[in-house]
């Protein structure tokens, strides 16, 4: 049976050649020696990669291949069942090394090769999970200096992530996500000031939350993952980031199979499956774990809040990040009860949607204490609501400000109001034991006086006033009639434009699994659809995604969401965005500048009867982006009408934001005549009243 050859898609050419996807459609058009499609579909063709590559070296647009190129390629080529994973002590020991030491090993003969490798190995063997007694072969002789390479000449980690995205690339399970790199480093701060020694994850996939308590001093490392590639993966991980720290990762079901029966630890950082329904009710029914009650077969967080509450020492903290409904489903209410009566709930933060998958929603950090049953549990729960805040930094100094303070004294914690405020047990008793933030964030009044609240509002009314001047100023000039009848141009499709190398369009290929964060925190930010419709900074991180086709904006492109809903707006990239990542369903459009101005095509293309021309779709409304049309004008025409859309968009940018102010002034003012902080306009608030309130207690 003959060989299958490896097949490379258009938008991999690109990659392979370093161009971009248009560079590789006019190659196509325009050589009659480009190779012929050997595979794929008439409208997604794929090439044999052998014959891809040999016209590219041909006409010198093959770039050098990277020591992380050639080991993919490697990878790719080995048969099905090549334990893969036995590579990865030999990693870890290589990051163990010196410099010159791996260096040295490159450059050995291959019987040399495979005994070194094999020596340096295997006091590491037993830290990956799954890695059973195997021998390398004269066949790996490629394979293990493409390794060594790698490790050389890109890192440690780079080479554990490549393996482990061929061992691993659907690897999923459902309601289990990736933690961006923001959220773990907001869970490990926290953690008591200097972490505590010993933590586990027993949901620990690729291992991010146990690599940041080790980068902050954790010296014990526990783990367990249901998914074995992602065990290895993390023990691999781990083996490199965290040199120092004793390491244990285990595979199975850590509710229905517990690696770690009677651990108990100092701490547990956790981001557990949502909503499994297939968790272990019945079989678990009379499990010790559960001490605050059997939680419901739908209830699967609170048996994961057991787990980890049941590995704490005495006062050890656990911090969880949860589905909002946990907090209020009617059918987990008697364990939330009996969490909060026994002290072992500390704080619920609520996060805005978008912070971390699925992004649809706002996840909530649940900080958890197992109580210590020589001192009685008495303190209130903290409640932070930092959906509201603007951009990451300020919800990271929003919730550690209050949890600090809080942890500081939690008997004498004052409220900032509209963001967190303590609640005596009791009253969550009261209140049905809903533990949604922003019910109980919102619903105090005021603690500061009257007159500090009212010097708030009136600058914040300052602050609207200047808004709505710039508003005003924004748009202060006529804007002239075209003449007695609309003016009509000759239009062009995008498709046309595209054949005519006038424009170029882009889309962000991405994998089902996430990619992870790199270690140091630096991945790119990523433009969002929602961003692009909203008009905010790029919010994603890359980690969030896996690119298997990247692209980096540049300043003058033209973005515009893959679907309709609630409308469509375009977007010109400014100097501020450019070096971001496109994020999935944008359709990036590159224009040639001097045969098109950006902003007039931002403003055609995203014209109403434009998208809905284009457009394909029930449920889903796509664009099809070479349907759209935009006018034939000279280019000082196009420029005029893009200064035009670029005013729209500032008058836009200034509506949203006197809009925005406009909505915050009225709740505070509501707020502070409700608590009785303001007096009516025109009211003495000298003139005597019938009764003095009594005061206020939060």
């Amino acid at each position: 049976m003959p060989q299958q050859t490896e097949q490379l898609t258009a938008a991999e050419i690109s990659r392979l050649a370093g161009v971009t996807r248009a560079t590789v459609s006019n190659w196509r058009r325009r050589h009659a020696d480009f190779p012929r499609p050997s595979g794929g579909t008439e409208s997604s063709p794929t090439y044999d990669r052998a014959e891809v590559e040999a016209w590219l070296a041909a006409r010198g647009q093959l770039p050098e291949p990277s020591a992380k190129d050639e080991l993919a390629t490697e990878l790719r080529n080995r048969q099905a069942g090549t334990p893969l994973n036995a590579l990865y002590p030999i990693v870890i020991a290589l990051s163990r090394m010196a410099p010159e030491a791996v260096g040295e090993l490159a450059e050995l003969p291959d019987a040399a090769l495979f005994h070194e490798l094999d020596k340096v190995a295997e006091p590491f063997a037993e830290a990956v999970p799954t890695v059973a007694e195997f021998e390398f072969g004269p066949d790996d002789a490629a394979l293990l200096r493409k390794v060594v390479t790698c490790v050389r000449e890109e890192g440690a980690l780079p080479t554990v992530e490549l393996i482990g995205g061929r061992l691993a690339p659907d690897t999923t399970v459902r309601g289990s996500y990736a933690t961006p790199q923001p959220v773990i480093e907001l869970m490990t701060d926290l953690l008591p000031d200097g972490v505590p020694p010993q933590v586990l994850d027993p949901a620990c996939g690729a291992g991010g939350l146990l690599a940041a308590a080790a980068q902050r001093g954790a010296t014990r490392l526990f783990g367990q993952d249901v998914v074995a590639e992602r065990a290895d993966l993390a023990a691999a991980r781990l083996g490199v980031l965290a040199p120092d720290a004793a390491t244990t990762i285990r595979t199975g079901d850590s509710l229905r199979d517990d690696a770690f029966p009677g651990l108990a630890v100092d701490a547990v950082l956790c981001n557990p499956p949502f909503a499994d329904r297939s968790w272990g009710h019945d079989e678990l029914s009379y499990d010790p774990r559960w001490v605050y009650g059997l939680p419901p077969k739908l209830e699967s967080e609170l048996a994961w809040v057991q787990h980890c509450l049941a590995h704490l020492k005495p006062d050890g903290i656990a911090v969880m990040l949860m589905p909002p409904g946990v907090a209020e489903r009617p059918s987990g209410r008697r364990i939330r009860a009996e969490l909060a009566r026994n002290g072992a709930i500390r704080a619920v933060i609520s996060l805005a949607p978008g912070a971390a998958p699925p992004f649809n929603v706002g996840l909530h950090l649940w900080v958890l204490r197992r109580p210590d049953p020589a001192r009685p549990a008495a303190d209130p729960v903290l409640f932070v609501d930092a959906s509201q805040a603007d951009g990451w930094d300020a919800v990271r100094a929003a919730v550690l400000d209050a949890w600090r303070s809080f942890a500081a004294a939690p008997d004498d914690f004052e409220p900032v109001p509209g963001v967190a405020r303590t609640v005596p047990v009791l009253d969550l008793m009261r209140a049905e034991m809903d533990l949604t933030p922003v019910r109980h964030v919102r619903a105090v009044a005021p603690v500061v006086t009257p007159g500090d609240f009212a010097a708030t509002v009136n600058r914040r009314r300052a602050e609207l006033r200047r808004a709505a001047e710039a508003l005003l100023a924004s748009d202060d000039t006529d804007w002239p009639p075209a003449g007695d009848e609309p003016v009509t141009w000759r239009t062009v499709t995008v498709g046309d434009l595209l054949r005519g190398n006038a424009l170029a369009m882009e889309r962000a290929v991405t994998g089902s699994q996430k990619t992870g964060e790199p270690a140091d925190g630096s991945g790119a930010r990523v433009m969002s659809a929602q961003d692009v419709t909203n008009g905010g900074a790029p919010s994603k991180n890359q980690a969030d995604y896996n690119f298997l086709s990247p692209v980096l904006l540049e300043e003058g492109d033209v973005l515009l969401p893959e679907t309709i809903g609630g409308g469509v707006r375009a977007r010109v990239v400014g100097p501020e965005e450019a070096g971001s990542m496109l994020g999935p369903h944008v359709l990036l459009f590159r224009p040639d500048p001097s045969r098109l101005d950006p902003w007039f095509l931002a403003g055609f293309l995203s014209a109403e009867e434009n998208v809905h021309g284009a457009a394909t779709g029930t449920s889903i409304i796509r664009i099809q982006p070479r349907r759209l049309r935009v006018p034939l004008m000279p280019l000082d025409e196009q420029r005029a009408y893009g200064r035009a859309f670029k005013r729209i968009a500032a008058l836009r940018r200034a509506a949203e934001i006197a809009g925005r102010l406009a909505e915050e002034t009225a709740r505070e003012l509501t707020t502070g005549l409700t608590a009785g902080a303001l007096a009516p306009p025109g009211h003495d608030p000298g003139k005597p009243r019938a009764h003095a309130p009594a005061k206020r207690k939060h």
